[in-house]
């Protein structure tokens, strides 16, 4: 995709349903997805960009620029303070001979992202292995990770890793004020509401839509156009801490398992939400545009715990959009879907899934809709809308969908 291309396709948000881990589960906090950004890079072949290391994907990496092969070193910023108790790292998809990362220290600060770093890992990787893991020497509270690879498996003129992760305990999310408003972008300006942990908007070319959640300072989003099948896709924005400006990256929905098509990064101009022709400007309009016109929509910003269905607080503004919703039409019937990812097993999920539907109508009746008005179905993992082999993947295929009969 070609810069041009890349001004054509804002976004339309994906990420529907989101399940957070339990207590004392890891997490890969070293990930795009759940906010990990770089913020010193060394020098790097083109294309060959630094966020290929946080993308979950092993076929995708970074490479130095030709002949920098030794002590590169990178800097990467958590979206919050965790500790991190174990790292990996993947390497089979070099495409140079002996140009496997080998040597590598990765230090940790919860300082700045300068000073204030102490060492957790050294270590000798294999050559072309994937998931080479290996535990922190020292739990250490960490806000900023310093990767430096010393050293390559004996290329003269390029190092290259394709997968760096660090998996902690995920921690406490703070949000920022509400991130409502218009702001301006890399690409164009976009119109944004949130309502809960959901959001909706649009932005100003092709009928451009947007919806999907906000997770403390991370939004989870995808993006729709006007054309063909391909214009859409997820991306993932992280925040500043005071909500007014974000930078991250997005994908089209053919390449969402593979390294970001492009950055994104945005400032806030305005408060006020503002508005497009094609756009209803809310969550509530939307769903029923989905419904009417289609008889199915995605419902999202709903929070569950991971392997619970008990529902969380900060989804009861999104649900209430959908009991205004029915109030305004009350002669629909609708059919909750609940959809989960492939991790555990099989009959796990299928139980869960049809746990979680039945939560989403359990509020529902509670808020006034007569049970005959809604029916229940657990699909489990067995209709996914993404690669279950990446996180990016996964958190698009758990989700909720609504069915109008």
């Amino acid at each position: 995709m070609n810069k041009y291309q890349m001004i054509r396709t804002l976004f339309l948000f994906i990420f529907t349903l989101v399940a957070l881990p339990a207590h004392g589960e890891p997490v890969n906090m070293l990930s795009l997805q759940e906010g990990a950004v770089a913020v010193e890079i060394p020098p790097t072949y083109g294309g060959w960009n630094a966020e290929n290391l946080l993308d979950d994907s092993p076929n995708s990496g970074w490479a130095c620029e030709s002949g920098t092969i030794a002590d590169n070193v990178f800097v990467f910023e958590l979206v919050e303070k965790t500790t991190l108790d174990r790292f990996e790292f993947d390497n089979t998809s070099v495409d140079a001979e002996g140009a496997g990362a080998r040597d590598v220290l990765v230090e940790v600060s919860a300082t700045t992202a300068s000073s204030g770093f102490s060492p957790v890992l050294q270590v000798s990787l294999a050559d072309k292995t994937d998931k080479q893991s290996f535990p922190a020497t020292a739990r250490t509270p960490a806000r900023w990770v310093r990767l430096t690879i010393k050293t390559n498996q004996g290329s003269p003129e390029w190092t290259e890793l394709f997968s760096f992760r660090g998996f902690g305990e995920k921690p406490a999310m703070t949000t920022p004020v509400n991130i409502s408003g218009t702001y301006d972008t890399s690409y164009s300006q976009f119109h944004v509401r949130q309502q809960g942990t959901a959001l909706s908007g649009c932005y100003e070319y092709d009928e451009g839509l947007l919806n999907g959640a906000i997770e403390g300072r991370v939004m989870k989003i995808a993006w729709q156009e006007g054309g063909g099948p391909n214009d859409r896709g997820p991306a993932v924005l992280v925040f500043s801490p005071d909500g007014k400006s974000f930078r991250g990256f997005w994908w089209n929905q053919a390449n969402s398992q593979n390294a970001p098509d492009g950055s994104w990064e945005g400032q806030k101009i305005s408060t006020e939400v503002g508005s497009c022709p094609h756009w209803s400007g809310s969550v509530g309009g939307e769903l029923k545009k989905k419904l009417s016109s289609e008889k199915r929509a995605r419902l999202y910003g709903i929070l569950f715990d991971f392997n619970s269905a008990v529902i969380r607080p900060e989804s009861k503004p999104v649900l209430d959009e959908v009991l205004n919703l029915l109030a305004s039409e009350a002669d629909w019937q609708l059919t909750i879907e609940g959809h989960t990812d492939a991790l555990g097993a099989d009959t796990r999920n299928q139980t869960l899934s049809q746990q979680r539907a039945e939560a989403v109508k359990a509020y529902l009746v509670a808020g006034g809709v007569a049970a005959t008005r809604l029916k229940t179905t657990g699909f489990g993992e067995s209709k996914p809308v993404a690669d279950n082999g990446t996180e990016l993947g996964r958190a698009q295929n758990r989700r909720v969908e609504l069915v109008r009969q």
